[in-house]
């Protein structure tokens, strides 16, 4: 039992050190979001109420005519999935690298999954 142990220690230590800084940091991501209960951005499908916990990588102003909004995309280490907020134009705290968990339901634009209007809550910087 103890060589079993030793040798997925070493195997994990091995794929470490051999992983590349973006490997690494989805690693880390799909571990905190299963701690915090999030689904994996990877599983949802259209239609589907999911909580997700992630980074955000991207944080757009885009200005329309009618309605302008504010667009983020959130990373949780296995799929983005595009916050949209309506009627926004900036919302305190919600910046490229900020850590959050959102509430809502997936929508599908341009084949890419997307949530109208999340629920967040903005987690402690790490």
């Amino acid at each position: 039992m103890a060589t079993d142990e030793g040798r997925g220690s070493l195997r994990n230590l091995l794929q470490r050190l051999t992983a590349s800084e973006a490997e690494i940091e989805a690693q880390e991501l799909r571990r905190e979001s299963a701690q915090c209960g999030g689904t994996p951005a990877g599983l949802c499908r259209r239609g589907e109420q999911v909580s997700i916990s992630g980074r955000l990588r991207t944080v757009v102003y885009t200005p329309r005519t009618n309605l302008p909004t504010l667009e983020a995309d959130l990373y949780d280490g296995s799929d983005v999935v595009t916050l949209v907020w309506l009627g926004r134009r900036h919302i305190t705290g919600i910046e490229p690298g900020r850590q959050l968990t959102v509430r809502g339901r997936v929508a599908i634009r341009d084949d890419r999954k997307v949530i109208y209007n999340p629920h967040y809550e903005l987690e402690l910087p790490r």
